[in-house]
């Protein structure tokens, strides 16, 4: 913001022009992607462009394609870039293009609020809630060590807890961290090679929640992730039989390109059902939304076109008393995060926000103003999102190349991961 000579008071531009963009790449116990937009007002923005495993394909894509239609642009114009980064490319949607647009998105809101001097929840619109409702994950080997581990999470003041755990016969249960709290499943160059076996599956998760209610009760909120890994059927099964232990919702039951799927699950159970983080547009889950197929809608700032395209989402969600429930892993950086708890904040009908905690190497490379309090997270009143990025520490953390885990079958068909 400059400031008027005389008066030293703040000058309110009309117009703040783009003058450079930069991508950082960095690895502090795990990669990101970073995008800078600086204007002629001596202002900066920055936005997240992680893509977990596919890193480098959003950082081509924002050097060799997005950031030389930036130079020149006036930033304050967030919703026509947007245009002309989605209807401009003519080859639309998809996690590169969309992961790119959102790290732009971000950026510009960024720099609109510090331009404004205001947090970015006022620019959107003001607060609808005094915290964001997070949800931590309690991973453990076996049933007791779970158990264990969501006592733990309950100490530390969570008041909704993801539970998962090993299975025993099955090699690399999705979810079971190498790690107490830092969960990081991108773990070679190449792909780790892990077993799945559905049977055992749905035949040991009910067990886990009937352990973890009779220890701990029904006064913390618990959440569950297939991950992907059942037929509708089957995952009408599963929430059929979890319908006792009252879970705050069944996430990703079975891969959801195929919509429809939903509506055998919604036949046969009453357990809340969550889904959308690797949506990227309004498309992916129009009709999960306008058929209430779904209760909780969990596309996020990075991968789903930024916050301009969130707030479509939301709106349309609003409409059929679907709630919001955006993914939060560390595969987002801390400016994701802070640009997801803005949204939070504001967005009328929120949820729950997962918040799976950064390494301290992370927070030091990205300094920000949000906080855990008593099992919510509050942003602060730090112009622009309240997260920043340390170059000279990110330059200390170069890249390193690492790929998601992949999961076959026992007789070695490839699986959903």
């Amino acid at each position: 913001m400059q400031l008027n000579k005389i008066t030293s008071e703040p000058v309110h531009s009309s117009s703040a022009i783009i003058r450079a963009a930069r991508v950082i790449v960095t690895s502090p116990g795990r990669n990101f992607v970073t995008l800078k937009i600086e204007t002629d007002q001596g202002v900066y923005g920055i936005g997240d462009a992680t893509l977990n495993g596919r890193e480098l394909s959003v950082v081509s894509y924002l050097e060799d394609h997005v950031i030389p239609n930036l130079i020149g642009k006036d930033a304050q114009r967030i919703e026509d870039i947007w245009q002309f980064l989605y209807r401009g490319a003519y080859w639309r949607r998809g996690p590169v293009t969309m992961s790119a647009i959102a790290a732009v998105d971000t950026a510009l809101w960024d720099i609109k609020a510090k331009l404004a001097g205001m947090p970015l929840y006022q620019l959107l619109g003001g607060r609808s809630r005094d915290g964001v409702l997070v949800y931590g994950h309690a991973n453990g080997s076996d049933i007791e060590h779970t158990v264990d581990e969501v006592g733990r999470y309950m100490s530390l003041g969570y008041k909704a807890i993801r539970a998962q755990s090993g299975i025993p016969g099955v090699k690399g249960a999705y979810g079971v961290g190498r790690g107490d709290m830092y969960y990081e499943p991108a773990d070679g160059t190449l792909p780790t090679e892990t077993l799945w076996n559905t049977s055992s599956y749905l035949n040991f998760a009910p067990k886990l929640f009937e352990k973890l209610r009779d220890v701990h009760g029904f006064d913390i909120e618990l959440l569950h992730d297939v991950h992907h890994r059942l037929t509708p059927i089957e995952a009408g099964r599963l929430g059929k039989d979890l319908e006792p232990y009252r879970l705050f919702w069944m996430e990703d039951a079975t891969p959801a390109e195929n919509q429809e799927a939903f509506k055998l699950i919604r036949q046969h159970t009453t357990t809340p059902l969550a889904v959308g983080e690797i949506f990227n547009t309004i498309w992916d889950c129009k009709d999960l939304i306008q058929n209430q197929l779904i209760d909780y809608i969990r596309t996020t700032v990075v991968h789903a076109g930024g916050i301009t395209h969130l707030r479509r989402i939301a709106d349309l969600a609003s409409m059929y008393q679907v709630r919001t429930g955006s993914h939060g892993a560390t595969d987002l950086s801390p400016v994701c995060m802070g640009a997801a708890l803005h949204f939070d904040t504001w967005v009328p009908n929120f949820g729950i926000q997962e918040y799976m905690r950064h390494t301290p190497e992370t927070d030091a490379v990205f300094p920000h103003d949000y906080r855990f309090d008593d099992g919510y997270l509050k942003v602060g009143d730090t112009p622009g999102h309240g997260v920043d990025i340390d170059e000279a520490l990110a330059a200390k953390y170069p890249y390193q190349p690492m790929q998601l885990p992949v999961a076959r079958l026992q007789d070695g068909t490839m699986w959903n991961w």
